[in-house]
């Protein structure tokens, strides 16, 4: 059987984050001011053309599978990639810090502008309705954050994790690192993240932070014709 991991956005529009699917039984999507993931229940070809239908003229929408992805003749692949799923091989205490602050809506232009520079993977200014996100500023200016983004029965995901190059090599990034993990597993779910493929040094990083390999998974980027 598979893993509920190797289905993440599926599985997560299914269960915790049900409330913000958009589309039915055959497709489901987040809205994209949220965050671009989609997919398909299947390669049937109703669930194909359902999955066709989601997104309007120009919008891109984000798929991710353990399995090899299948496009409907209606939507342009614009990225096809791998991307490594990491998985924690235990749980991670809590630990406060006076530097880390929990961000809220009047930080998304500033955490947009920062993901936009350090290039986490798919951030939108909507992205804390999939959950909390935290940061450290100095001299009132966000300098680094991470947050979570899916989550599925008992499973949170790390995500956004990223600090600007004028502060990197501090350890701003391990310490938020261990702070969201905490906060994921102290409400009993094992922390999962996301890489990509190509990015050999954060993924050395998150091993020796105590994540392990659990899969590869295929990652392609769709845009409906006009």
């Amino acid at each position: 059987m598979s893993h509920i991991l190797d289905r993440p956005i599926w599985n997560a529009l299914h269960t915790a984050h049900a409330d913000l699917a958009e589309g039915g039984e055959r497709a489901r999507r987040y809205p994209p001011s949220i965050v671009p993931f989609a997919a398909a229940a299947d390669d049937t070809r109703e669930s194909l053309e359902a999955l066709e239908n989601l997104p309007a003229a120009d919008e891109v929408m984000a798929i991710v599978e353990a399995g090899p992805i299948t496009v409907p003749q209606g939507l342009t692949v614009l990225t096809d990639g791998k991307l490594v799923q990491m998985i924690a091989e235990r749980p991670y205490e809590r630990i406060s810090d006076s530097r880390l602050q929990p961000l809220t809506p009047d930080d998304a232009e500033e955490m947009l502008a920062l993901a936009t520079l350090t290039r986490p993977g798919p951030f939108t200014l909507g992205a804390q309705k999939l959950g909390t996100f935290w940061g450290v500023k100095i001299d009132g200016r966000l300098v680094a954050m991470a947050g979570q983004r899916l989550r599925l029965p008992g499973h949170g995901e790390l995500s956004g994790l990223c600090t600007h190059p004028d502060f990197q090599g501090k350890g701003l990034g391990t310490l938020l690192f261990r702070y969201v993990a905490g906060e994921i597993s102290a409400r009993g779910d094992t922390v999962f993240l996301h890489a990509y493929y190509t990015n050999t040094s954060a993924i050395a990083l998150y091993k020796t932070l105590g994540f392990k390999l659990r899969s590869e998974l295929n990652f392609r980027v769709v845009r409906r014709s006009a």
